[in-house]
Formats: structure tokens, C-alpha cells, sequence
């Protein structure tokens, strides 16, 4: 769900004057029309002139010097010849000292066109399309090919090959792949591929993608391969993947951004063991898998519950601690205390769990406290996979008395990691477990495969590396009454780090300037301590890292959310939660509503939005069925997200998602875009008479509350395409520039620039 494509198509079509909905930009150079735009909303959409069947993307990265390659397979859908030539503009100011275009095997020199010159030609674009899609490209280089011909009904595939020398900021090198123009297209990419091997002559450390949940593989310390593939898919943001190398066991970094010094600024830490493990003794772990077998559980449900059983017994490490508690109405266990792994206990577990079946009630008060009460260890990690379909039935039903009494019984400090299958459980309940047992809540819908969600929890997990984590940050001389230099940091605690999984923390800092971070734990039976040096920005030159504010937002909703489900609502943080969801486009089940395009302005009314958060936000008294699981679901989604990518889609037909809790599934609303950190919000504007359009206002969170009339006089109108419109973009930034270029024709734009409010027309 990103942007697509490698380069801007500006194509001369000799076919019929209807313009393409594809991959690319075209552009007809004999009379003005608009650019192709994927607007839904239009009652006659134009004819497809070619279609794309596959985008692949192949770079190779050794150390700061990237080679891509990337191949586009295309057909001429049109009954007539095309002249087509492209466009590619460069993905940042990084030194790309060759470029090949290749059509089916034919080599068509590229002539490289810097930034100022490029400017004039992308303006030159809009002028003549009178269309703002280019904008957003106003500032960068490009390439510019030789016009080449493509026969009606011809399938074309165009390679393109280029080196560049990668940027690096914060100790991160940086490699960005753009994508952009498939925002543009109407008809989904059938196949998309990107796939950037890194060939690294020091040990890779952190490796990150701040826009896209990618596949990482790291056959060792000094390579990885990183994978993202969609099929019939519309991209929505430019490829991005940042990495650092170094020595030692543990590696940390801290992108810092800071877009206003006057207020707090936004940290992103990243943070690494070794893909090996560190030097030394790995610690052992106790794992307690702890089984629903309730009546509910019959068939298909136990069967894949015992096979998680079987997979998580046959994946235990040589010496780790294990035992398994079943429960109904009664609880059982393979044996009376904790017993340690080798092939005989294995065996001997397996055997336990095919003899396992199904009926009767559900104690989870007993079977919890009983298997928490086995461990006695703190020195080793440990966890607890507990497994229910349903509420609890027998014993205590209490939902707060079940939590109280596994937090007490919890004298270890375990991971509760609870597993709900199904709509029959208390969602809240489990979320409650594991906010207060150092864990996560994990949903398996009633269509999903209880091993497969088990498997991936477990894989997770299976390796720690470094115990009883604490991390801090040293700023120097911090007076006391500054308060704290770090705040709002998510997760607030960190347990263990484990082998091949990635830290990620994200909070405010108050204090810029140099910084120490230092992590402690125990790597095996010994404390360690490791210490980083980290830059906390006072003043952000540019964009680049906004991404780590949009991160930091999404957490800070989810634990909003969580606040509200566990300790009721009250004003500031209903306020807090739709002021960041509406600032930064992050739509929850409770905020959908603004994406909403067929309200009016006044819609964006403080008063309203914050009326409608509030009654939306009583369905959180709601613990169980599909609106239960979806609700917590989504919750955690957002409590722990790794990224932050901008939705999915071509402009306002493809729109941000949320999950619908009545329904349990994804809904995607038309009304707002997002490009990068920009976002506008389509509203309704004037009643369409019969058979006409609806005229509508772009907003954006700055201007969103603006009053057209009572404001007039703060107002400055522009036409676009005018000279007066030519001089605000050539006064813009890229991000301002950005903005415009989200505008549909025949609409209205309000946007703020400099603190100056514009309404272009």
C-alpha cells in the first residue's frame, strides 16, 4: 500500500484525446487537460490507454553506494500508436553518476536535468496540463529520455538502471526508492516487487523501514535481504529503508526530529542484539503454555490448539524450563512443577497433549494463578502463553479480581502473553492481563489458524539475548525543576530483547542537544551495561524524519485508547485523541468521522468532533463479541506499531483505513490524502444541483476550522495556474509544495503557508 513506480511518464499520444488512469503521468501536449487522476467521485471516468502488469525493483546496496534496477511491463491499450518518453525525477539530492534506459533490449540515453532546470520543466508540465500532480517533485533533479514509440496492443517492458551514492544522517544511511506516481493511477498494479539486498563490509545493526511492514532475512551479520511484494495494488507513499553498522554485541541509534524549537521535539531509538546472539552464555527461559480445554474448544479449535502445543514443545532450547496447565472447570497439568527440556520430556509432552480433549467450563482464575505460582525464578525470562476461547464461568468471574490475582501471583516479573480465539472472550480482560503482566494481547478471528498466530508469537520469543532491560537517558546538567528531559515514551519499559527482533522506542524530549543512552540487563547469568552517544535536535532543517512524529502520534493514540478502555473518559484525553487524529490522518473507530466527505465544514467544529469522539468512545464498554475483539485489536495495532505509512490508494479513491468494530473489517474512507506528513480533508462545500458534481473544500488541520465568511478578510485568494500561483510555489518548501499538489480539479483548497491563509480555486 504505497506509491508505485520509478519514474514520471510524460507521454505525446496520437490515440484519442480520453487520457490514461495507469502507472505514470500522461500528458497531451497538442491542447491542455487535466493529468490522469484516480478521482472515483468523477461520473465519467476516461478510457485506459495502457495498463501495467509489474513493477520490479531490484537494488544492491555495498556500504553507501546503491545499484537499482527496475523493471516496469506495460501495454498499449490504445488503438493507436503512443510516443511516450519518461520522466524519473531523482529520488533526493544523492549523486546518481549513471542512468540507463532500456526498451525491450534498446538503449535510450538519458539526459540528466538538475534542479533548476528541472523545475522549469516541471512547471512547465503544470502549466500546459493545468494540473498541480507535479508539484511535489518541485526542487528535485531528474532524468529526461528520448521519445520512443509503442504500437497499439504492444506489451513494452522498460528497464532502468542507475547508481547513487546514499545520503546519511544521524549514523543511518538512507535509501529511498520513489514510488510516486502510481497515486495516480486508477487501476491497481497486478504485480509489485521490491527486493534490496545489503552487502555491508561491517556488521548491519539496525535496520529499519519507517514506510512499509517489509520481510527482513539476515543470513549473517554482514548482509540482508528486504522484501516487500503486493499483487493488485495501488502504492501510497515512497519507499524508504534506513540502516547502520558498527561493532559490538548491542548497537542503538536515536533519529531525533524537531519541527518547532518551542515546543517538545520527537524521538525515534532503535535498538539491536547481534543476529547471533551476543558472546556467552544465552539465557534459558521457562515457558508455561496455558490451554483452554473447555467445551467451546471442541474440534477444529483444540486441534489446532494442541498443534501449537506440539510446535512450541518440539521449538524449546536445550535446558529452558517448561510445563503445560489445562484447563476447563478443573485444572490439570503435565506434571506437577516445572520440568527441564531434552528429547525425553518432549516426547513425553507430546504424548500429554494428544490425550488432551475438550469439555466442561472455563476457570481462567485458577489455571492462571496456578501456573504463575510454578515460577520461582526471576533471574531467568519468563512466559506465559495463555490460551481461552471464552469468559470465565467457573471460579472467579470477576474481571478486575482474575487480574488483581495473576498480578499477585506474578512474583517474577513473566511475560503474560494471552491468545483470544474467537468472539466469545473478554477482550478487556485479556488486554488487562497483559498491561499488567509485561505482555501483549494476540486475536485469532474465528477464520484464522490458532498454531499460526501461536507460532509467530513464540518464534518471537524463543531467543532471548539480554534480560531485566532497563534504558535510560543521560542528559547533562538537568535542573530538577526542568522536569524530566524525556516524556511520553512508548513502551514505557522494556523486559527482554531477543535475537533477532528489533527495538523500537518512541517519545518527546524537552532537552535538545548531546545526549547518553545507556541499556542494562543481564546477558546471561552476568550484568552488562552498554552505553551510545545520541544527538537530540534543536531545530529540524527539513522533513526528512517526520515520519518519527506520525509514529510517535500512532502509539500515543493507541495508549490514549487504552487509558480511556481501562480508566474511563475524560475531556483532556478525548481532546489529545482527536486533536492528534486529526493532525496527522490516523483514523481510529472512534475518529472515522472525519474522513467523512459528505459533511460540511462545520463538521470540523472543535465541538462537534470532540461530541462525536465521546459518544463514539461508550462502545468501549463493550468486552466481548466482534466489537469487543476488533476494538482491542485495533488497539494494540496502534500501541505497537513499528511504522507509520501513509494509506493505502490513489488519492481520495483509495483513503485511510480503520477497523469497522461492528464488523471486525477493514473500511476505507474517501475523504482524506496524505502525502508523506501532509494531509487534507475533502469537505463538502455547496449542494450539486441534479446531474452535477458536488463542490467541495480541500482542508487541512491547520485551516480546518477556519470560517470562510467570518474569516474572509484573513483569506487570500489565488487562482491556480496564475503567475501569482507560480510565485507562492517557487516561495514554497517541498512539504508546502506537497500540499498543493494533493488539490483535485475543480476543487477548493485552504491551506495555511508561512501564516499566511491561501484559498486556491
Amino acid at each position: 500500500m504505497r506509491r508505485s513506480l520509478f519514474a514520471l511518464m510524460s507521454a505525446w499520444l496520437l490515440c484519442s484525446a480520453s487520457v490514461s488512469w495507469a502507472q505514470g503521468l500522461m500528458i497531451v501536449v497538442d491542447r491542455p487537460m487535466p493529468l490522469p487522476r484516480p478521482i472515483s467521485r468523477l461520473p465519467n471516468p476516461p478510457a485506459v490507454s495502457y495498463s501495467i502488469k509489474e513493477l520490479d525493483v531490484h537494488a544492491k546496496l555495498i556500504d553507501q553506494v546503491a545499484r537499482v534496477q527496475v523493471s516496469q511491463t506495460f501495454v498499449n491499450t490504445c488503438g493507436v500508436q503512443i510516443e511516450a518518453q519518461f520522466v524519473f525525477p531523482l529520488p533526493y539530492d544523492g549523486a546518481i553518476d549513471q542512468l540507463t534506459l532500456l526498451v525491450d533490449g534498446k538503449e535510450y540515453p538519458a539526459k540528466l536535468l538538475p534542479a533548476a532546470e528541472a523545475r522549469a520543466r516541471y512547471e512547465a508540465i503544470v502549466r500546459s496540463n493545468r494540473d498541480p500532480a507535479l508539484l511535489e517533485w518541485i526542487g528535485t533533479g531528474m532524468f529526461q529520455t528520448n521519445v520512443f514509440p509503442i504500437p497499439p496492443g504492444a506489451e513494452r517492458k522498460v528497464t532502468l538502471t542507475y547508481n547513487q551514492l546514499l545520503r546519511k544522517d544521524h549514523g543511518l544511511t538512507d535509501f529511498l526508492f520513489p514510488l510516486s506516481t502510481a497515486k495516480y493511477t486508477g487501476k491497481p498494479l497486478e504485480k509489485l516487487n521490491i527486493q534490496v539486498a545489503i552487502d555491508s563490509s561491517s556488521d548491519i545493526k539496525n535496520l529499519y523501514s519507517p514506510t512499509h511492514p517489509v520481510d527482513i532475512q539476515r543470513p549473517d551479520g554482514k548482509h540482508a535481504v528486504v522484501k516487500w511484494t503486493r499483487q493488485n495494488d495501488i502504492p501510497g507513499s515512497d519507499f524508504r529503508l534506513l540502516y547502520d553498522v558498527g561493532t559490538g554485541p548491542l548497537s542503538a541509534r536515536v533519529i531525533s526530529y524537531r519541527p518547532n524549537e518551542n515546543e517538545d521535539g520527537y524521538f525515534l531509538m532503535l535498538a539491536s542484539p547481534p543476529v547471533a546472539g551476543m558472546d556467552g552464555e544465552r539465557p534459558k527461559k521457562t515457558v508455561l503454555f496455558v490451554v483452554d480445554k473447555s467445551g467451546s474448544m471442541s474440534g477444529k479449535k483444540i486441534e489446532q490448539a494442541k498443534a501449537a502445543l506440539k510446535f512450541v514443545m518440539n521449538n524449546l532450547h536445550e535446558g529452558d524450563l517448561f510445563n503445560i496447565v489445562a484447563y476447563d472447570g478443573n485444572v490439570e497439568s503435565f506434571k506437577p512443577e516445572l520440568e527441564r527440556y531434552n528429547d525425553d520430556t518432549r516426547k513425553a509432552a507430546i504424548g500429554y497433549v494428544e490425550g488432551l480433549y475438550a469439555g466442561g467450563g472455563t476457570n481462567i482464575h485458577g489455571s492462571l494463578t496456578a501456573a504463575l505460582n510454578q515460577l520461582k525464578d526471576s533471574a531467568r525470562p519468563n512466559f506465559v502463553l495463555f490460551l481461552t476461547d471464552g469468559l470465565p464461568t467457573i471460579g472467579e468471574t470477576n474481571e478486575a479480581k482474575i487480574v488483581a490475582a495473576a498480578k499477585g501471583a506474578n512474583g517474577v516479573r513473566a511475560r503474560v502473553l494471552p491468545f483470544g480465539v474467537g468472539y466469545d472472550v473478554n477482550s478487556r480482560l485479556l488486554d488487562r492481563l497483559a498491561r499488567e503482566n509485561f505482555g501483549l494481547s494476540e486475536y485469532v478471528r474465528p477464520e484464522e489458524d490458532i498454531e499460526a498466530h501461536v507460532a509467530k508469537v513464540y518464534s518471537r520469543i524463543a531467543s532471548p539475548v539480554m534480560t531485566n532491560v532497563a534504558v535510560n537517558f543521560e542528559f547533562d546538567a538537568v535542573r530538577t525543576e526542568e522536569g524530566p528531559p524525556i516524556n511520553r515514551q512508548y513502551p514505557a519499559s522494556v523486559v527482554d530483547l531477543f535475537e533477532g527482533e528489533q527495538l523500537v522506542i518512541v517519545g518527546r524530549y524537552k532537552k535538545p542537544g548531546v545526549s547518553k543512552i545507556s541499556i542494562t540487563g543481564n546477558v546471561g547469568s552476568e550484568a552488562k551495561k552498554f552505553d551510545f552517544p545520541a544527538d537530540f535536535a534543536v531545530k529540524s532543517a527539513d522533513g526528512s524524519f517526520g515520519f518519527v512524529e506520525k509514529l510517535w502520534a500512532t502509539r500515543r493514540i493507541g495508549e490514549i485508547i487504552d487509558q480511556i478502555d481501562l480508566h474511563g473518559k475524560n475531556a483532556e484525553l478525548v481532546k489529545e485523541l482527536v486533536d492528534l487524529s486529526t493532525r496527522h490522518g490516523i483514523l481510529t473507530p472512534y475518529t472515522s468521522f472525519l474522513a467523512d466527505e459528505n459533511s460540511g465544514v462545520r463538521s470540523f467544529a472543535i465541538e462537534e468532533r470532540l461530541e462525536r469522539a465521546r459518544s463514539n468512545l461508550d462502545s468501549l464498554s463493550i468486552a466481548s463479541g466482534k466489537a469487543g475483539v476488533a476494538q482491542r485489536a485495533t488497539k494494540g495495532d496502534l500501541q505497537n506499531a513499528t511504522n507509520a505509512p501513509a494509506p493505502a490508494g490513489a488519492g481520495f479513491g483509495g483513503g485511510a483505513a480503520y477497523r469497522d468494530i461492528q464488523s471486525d473489517k477493514e473500511v476505507r474512507m474517501k475523504g482524506i490524502k496524505q502525502l508523506n506528513n501532509e494531509t487534507v480533508y475533502a469537505r463538502q462545500l455547496s449542494s450539486a444541483e441534479p446531474g452535477q458534481k458536488t463542490k467541495q473544500i480541500l482542508v487541512t488541520p491547520d485551516t480546518a476550522q477556519m470560517d470562510m465568511e467570518k474569516d474572509k478578510a484573513q483569506i487570500k485568494t489565488i487562482e491556480r495556474f496564475s503567475d501569482e500561483y507560480f510565485a507562492l510555489i517557487r516561495a514554497n518548501t517541498v512539504a508546502e509544495n506537497q500540499l498543493l499538489s494533493l488539490q483535485e480539479p475543480d476543487d477548493e483548497l485552504l491551506v495555511k503557508f508561512r501564516g499566511q491563509a491561501y484559498l486556491v480555486k
